[in-house]
């Protein structure tokens, strides 16, 4: 299951108020449902999804609606949204829905500026937040990681991975409109990656002068390994009247600039002939700038509504080759996770075939020492295992066909019955591979 929101759905203010606290909701719905087995948050400038492990229901969707229900009150708590605001602004995603949606997510084929390759690193970085505060689980890992390959199969396969569209790219070819980036001195505020992309799309238009301010006091350390001038703490005000732009993803909960400080850098730097800073860029969805600057004559705001407004929209065959690969990963991601549902039966029938035929095996050796004969042993073992794996050649097959139409309980069913084993109800992930797998040669 999946609940997500994302700017072609709500206006970035009510995002913003869903996604404050949103990292703490994936470990508050793991702790209050027991139907939950793992979940996983990605949160970025245009969305906020939460993605949940749930235990199948039994076709009746009772579990399913408390576990949603459950959803919504750990994101009400942690935005302090009334919980029908909240029920009202998410869209609740299951079945193969899940898998479409993320991978085309991580693709670059859902967002504001599509193509955009930057979310990839964000879903990579979703998954490794759950793994750190223990939320994911092996289905989940899984997703994940297929949402990954599928993001690079897109980006290799279609125009987009080399079409450089992304977020920051269209904000600075509106900021171009207003200055020359390549003479530009620029102020970069934040130390994340986003951060870092936003350097990389600074340098890529020619700008040469970049200092970088970080609320959370990591500059030195950001600027030392990039050749930028760190803006010491309290020197942010001041650093203000001596650069032409300011690029701000800090990520900060709260503005980092306000206008009465862009007021007064400018009337400082006014005794030079030349007000500054003329353009600033926010590109966190928490503002980072107080929208209130856009109101300081002399200013230009470019903020992710403005982004969103000028990025295109168009549907072209580069996207149209991308959404058909999502299409093939998906399809092929179902049908693994089909797959796991009779593991637990396949492996216990393997076990026991093994069981058997490990007791062959040593008879066979035990009647070979008694006449000296160990090569005979050696054949005896290769004829019974190539004689057990094609007796299980069929079961595999049948396996696979069974999970793919839904039927995984009638297989399991069938080899309890025939032969007379108890096959557990849960998968074991340790067994991901077990389907199709013949009896392992021991020593």
């Amino acid at each position: 299951m999946t609940l997500t929101a994302s700017h072609r759905d709500l206006d970035l203010d009510v995002l913003e108020q869903l996604s404050s606290g949103g990292h703490s909701v994936g470990a508050a719905v793991v702790a209050d449902s027991p139907d939950v087995t793992g979940s996983v948050v990605l949160a970025t400038c245009n969305r906020f999804e939460v993605y949940l492990d749930v235990a199948a229901d039994g076709g009746d969707g009772v579990r399913g609606e408390a576990v949603l229900a459950t959803a919504v009150d750990a994101v009400a708590a942690a935005s302090g949204l009334a919980h029908e605001d909240v029920a009202a602004s998410l869209q609740a995603r299951t079945g193969p829905a899940v898998a479409r949606h993320l991978f085309a997510v991580a693709s670059g084929l859902d967002s504001m500026v599509v193509g955009e390759r930057e979310v990839a690193g964000q879903v990579r970085r979703a998954l490794q937040a759950a793994r750190a505060d223990g939320t994911t689980s092996p289905t989940l890992e899984r997703l994940f990681q297929t949402a990954s390959r599928t993001s690079r199969a897109v980006g290799a396969r279609t125009g987009l991975g080399s079409a450089g569209r992304s977020v920051v790219g269209v904000a600075l070819d509106l900021a171009a409109q207003t200055v020359d980036l390549s003479r530009a001195r620029v102020l970069l505020i934040g130390t994340g990656s986003y951060a870092g992309a936003s350097l990389s799309a600074l340098r890529a238009r020619g700008v040469t002068e970049v200092a970088v301010h970080s609320p959370s006091g990591r500059a030195q350390a950001f600027a030392a390994e990039r050749g930028l001038t760190a803006v010491e703490a309290g020197g942010l005000a001041r650093h203000l009247a001596s650069v032409d732009v300011v690029v701000s993803c800090s990520g900060a909960l709260g503005p980092v600039v306000d206008a009465a400080m862009v007021s007064a850098a400018r009337e400082r730097s006014a005794a030079d002939g030349e007000p500054r800073p003329t353009v600033l860029v926010d590109l966190a969805l928490h503002h980072d700038i107080d929208p209130a600057v856009a109101g300081v004559p002399g200013v230009r705001l470019i903020d992710l509504a403005a982004v969103q407004r000028h990025s295109p929209t168009t549907v072209t065959p580069e996207v149209e080759a991308g959404l058909a690969i999502v299409e093939e990963r998906v399809a092929q991601f179902e049908e693994t996770l089909a797959e796991q549902a009779v593991v637990p039966a396949v492996v216990a029938l393997r076990s026991h075939v093994e069981q058997a035929l490990d007791a062959e095996v040593e008879r066979a050796r035990t009647l070979a020492r008694a006449r000296g004969d160990e090569a005979s042993a050696e054949q005896v073992e290769r004829a019974l295992r190539r004689f057990a794996a094609a007796m299980l050649h069929t079961p595999a097959v049948r396996a696979r066909e069974h999970a793919r139409s839904g039927r995984h309980a009638e297989y399991r069913d069938a080899v309890e019955a025939l032969f007379g084993l108890e096959v557990p109800r849960d998968a074991d992930p340790a067994a991901d591979d077990a389907v199709g797998r013949t009896p392992r040669h021991r020593a």
